[in-house]
Formats: C-alpha cells, sequence, structure tokens
C-alpha cells in the first residue's frame, strides 16, 4: 500500500488503483476535484496541477502510463496512455496510448481518436473520430450525427500549420459553429495519409481522398476533393515575403469569429447542462478557460503576422513592380497599421451585447427543453428545424458581424 496519503484518500473515495505505489498525485492537485465513482488509475498514472478535474467514470492509462497536467476531464473518458496539459475532454472522449494532447484543446462529446493522435489548439466536435499517427494541431473539425456517422480523418493525416515565414496564422476550419453545433451536418471525410495546408476553410460532407495534400478553400462542402500526380517547379524564394495576403487574412478572421460564436454558445446555451452535474461547475470552467485560451492564441499569432508585413513591405517595394506592386504593399499597409483596431473587433464583446431576435427566441425554446431532459446532445437533436434555424442564424450573425468590421478596417483585403 502506498504511503502517500493523497493516495490512501483516493482510495477511500473509490477510485481504483490496480497498482498504487506506481501512481503519482502531485502535492498541488485538489482531491476534492477528483470523484471516487467507476474512476480508475492503472500504473504509472501521473496526475499534476491545481486545476485538474477528474468526473465520475474516468478511466487513465490502461494502455500504457498517461501524464495528465491541469486537465478536466468529463465523466467516462478514457485516455489510454500519453501526455494531455491544459486541456478539456468531455464526456466520453476517448484516445488510445501515445497521444500527446497540448495546451488549449477542448474535445466534446464521444470525440476520440486511435494511437499517437498529436493536438493542440485544436477543437473537436461530438463523434469526431481521428485515426492512429495524426498531427492535428491549429484546428477546430466538426460534422457527423452519432458515433456511426461521424467526421473522420484518416491515419497518417497531417495539418500542416507552420509556414516558410516561420508563422503560425494558419488555423483550419472544417465544418463551422454556428451550423455544427446542431449536430445535424453531414461528416467530413479526410482520407489517411493525406493533409491540408493552414489555413483553409472545409464545408460539411466533404471528401478528400487518400493521399491528397489540400492547399485551397472548399467551404461549401459537399464534394469529393483529390489529385492526380505531381508536378515539379521551381521559383524564386524570398525569406519574409508575403504575396497576396487576402486569403490568409479572411481565413484568419473567419476562425476567430467562429471561437467568438462558440464562446457565445457555451456562455448562454451550454451552462446549464454542466452545472446540473457533479463537478459539473468545475467542468463548464474549465470548458470556458480553454476557450479564452484558443482566442488568445489566435490573437497572438494573428498579430505576429501583422507584425511581419514592415519587412514583406520592403521586399516587395525591391521585388515587385507596376499595378501589382502598389496593391499588395497597401493591403499589408493597412493590415500593420490598422492593427490595433482589427484586434478591438475580436476583444471588445460586441458579440455579447448585439440585440437579436434568433437570439431571444432560441434560448427561450432551450430553457423549456431544458426542463424537460438534461442531455445535451439528445436536447439539441431533438430541437425542431424552427428552433435549429434561429439558432444558426443567431450564430451566424455574430460570425458576419465580426468579419464586416473587420474587413471595414482594411478594405485592401476585401475580395
Amino acid at each position: 500500500m502506498s504511503t502517500d496519503p493523497k493516495i490512501r484518500l483516493l482510495l477511500e473515495k473509490g477510485v481504483s488503483m490496480p497498482n498504487p505505489t506506481t501512481v503519482e498525485i502531485g502535492p498541488e492537485v485538489a482531491i476534492e476535484r477528483i470523484a471516487g465513482e467507476g474512476v480508475i488509475f492503472y500504473s504509472g498514472t501521473r496526475i499534476h496541477g491545481e486545476k485538474t478535474l477528474i468526473m465520475p467514470g474516468v478511466k487513465l492509462g490502461c494502455e500504457a502510463p498517461a501524464t495528465i497536467l491541469d486537465c478536466q476531464l468529463g465523466p467516462r473518458v478514457e485516455l489510454k496512455g500519453g501526455f494531455f496539459n491544459r486541456s478539456v475532454c468531455l464526456e466520453k472522449v476517448n484516445l488510445g496510448s501515445s497521444a500527446q494532447v497540448r495546451e488549449g484543446c477542448l474535445l466534446e462529446e464521444e470525440a476520440n481518436g486511435a494511437h499517437a493522435v498529436g493536438l493542440k489548439q485544436t477543437i473537436l466536435f461530438p463523434f469526431v473520430t481521428l485515426g492512429s499517427l495524426i498531427n492535428f494541431c491549429d484546428c477546430f473539425l466538426a460534422g457527423g450525427t452519432s458515433r456511426k456517422n461521424h467526421t473522420e480523418v484518416g491515419s497518417s493525416y497531417i495539418h500542416f500549420n507552420y509556414t516558410p515565414n516561420q508563422d503560425k496564422a494558419t488555423p483550419s476550419l472544417i465544418g463551422d459553429v454556428p451550423r455544427g453545433v446542431m449536430l445535424n451536418q453531414p461528416p467530413i471525410f479526410l482520407g489517411g495519409q493525406g493533409g491540408i495546408v493552414g489555413p483553409t476553410r472545409i464545408g460539411y460532407g466533404t471528401v478528400i481522398s487518400a493521399g491528397t495534400v489540400y492547399r485551397g478553400d472548399f467551404p461549401e462542402g459537399g464534394k469529393l476533393l483529390g489529385q492526380t500526380g505531381n508536378m515539379a517547379y521551381e521559383v524564386n524564394f524570398h525569406m519574409g515575403f508575403y504575396g497576396d495576403i487576402r486569403r490568409r487574412i479572411h481565413n484568419n478572421i473567419i476562425y476567430l469569429a467562429n471561437l467568438l460564436a462558440l464562446r457565445q454558445w457555451y456562455i448562454l446555451v451550454r451552462r446549464p447542462f454542466f452545472v446540473a452535474r457533479e463537478l459539473g461547475r468545475e467542468l463548464y470552467a474549465g470548458a470556458l478557460d480553454t476557450l479564452e485560451l484558443a482566442i488568445g492564441e489566435r490573437l497572438s499569432r494573428f498579430r505576429a503576422l501583422a507584425e511581419k508585413m514592415e519587412k514583406s513591405i520592403t521586399i516587395s517595394e525591391r521585388i515587385l513592380s507596376g499595378t501589382r506592386r502598389e496593391t499588395l504593399i497597401r493591403q499589408k499597409r493597412e493590415f500593420m497599421e490598422k492593427w490595433p483596431a482589427i484586434e478591438a473587433c475580436f476583444t471588445d464583446g460586441s458579440e455579447a451585447e448585439r440585440e437579436d431576435q434568433n437570439r431571444t427566441f432560441f434560448l427561450a425554446a432551450m430553457e423549456i427543453r431544458g426542463h424537460e431532459h438534461r442531455d445535451y446532445l439528445q436536447t439539441i437533436q431533438n430541437l425542431d428545424e424552427h428552433t435549429v434555424k434561429a439558432g444558426t442564424d443567431w450564430l451566424q450573425n455574430i460570425v458576419d458581424n465580426v468579419i464586416n468590421r473587420v474587413l471595414d478596417c482594411i478594405p485592401a483585403c476585401r475580395g
């Protein structure tokens, strides 16, 4: 028997530890934030962080040692092995061994992955399934209606999120928030041994064939995307030079606007479903903190991109000429000089203050249904068509308003 008093207290609470002498609990861990019912810590489990939360039914390390650091784990989460840091897993999330889930990840109900999945600053909506040997950082991914009808990322898939100019303003929006939260959209399929080059946008119902590295945007969805052959090319490369930045700017704006809409969804819609459960308030706080972390990360990366425009302007003046030179310099100069106004569009909280009849209608409908059923997934999937449309329109209005306000600051980047 372990002599660690925290181990003894957890065993008394009902936590199962087949080999308690191999389990490590940090001195900063709050025992009251760890449930007892159905919780299992297998050999080699290490738990650290004062914000760590473990709810009933959580199982850690059944395939390999698992390290948890300041994570919040909802009911019946199974993390079979790996490292998990400053992230949130909601009910019945399941990940295989050798996972590395770094800060800023929010995995919603029944999202799951096989072995050797790497995530950071990633949001997975319910039912999303990841294969093995995947690197999927700086993404939002939604789609599907159940564990049998889910968005899938094939094994050996990569989200390319770092550029030769050494920036990470490359988040990819696969699905979207306004429709995705309704849990009624067609799944997305990203075929194995492929990748997408961020920042990109992919719509619901899209299939990208195995082995394809996709570099474009297809936000309307519903197509099979693939490639045939590889054509070699050679061009001059100037470190620090950005060409036409409009697509990159747009995709970052749209991603951030979707995060702001998701934050409102959590504050106004999801909160009651959390607080009705044991330790649910703490799980909700963790999810909201993670969304704030995600927004802060994307703003930081977007700001860093704006700061790179001065060097890009200098290079543009040297290597470009004619109308194209003036057009591209105007884009970059606006983006650089208007950054404070751009940032304010994301941080002034206007998305929470705008009057919206769709929001009023939707929240009233949710309040009625919330008294009927406290299960989040079932409640959302049982909403009638009119209510779903109102909720989607409310969230889309948030997204559209943010996009338009930012582009009003930088008219050269419209189009």
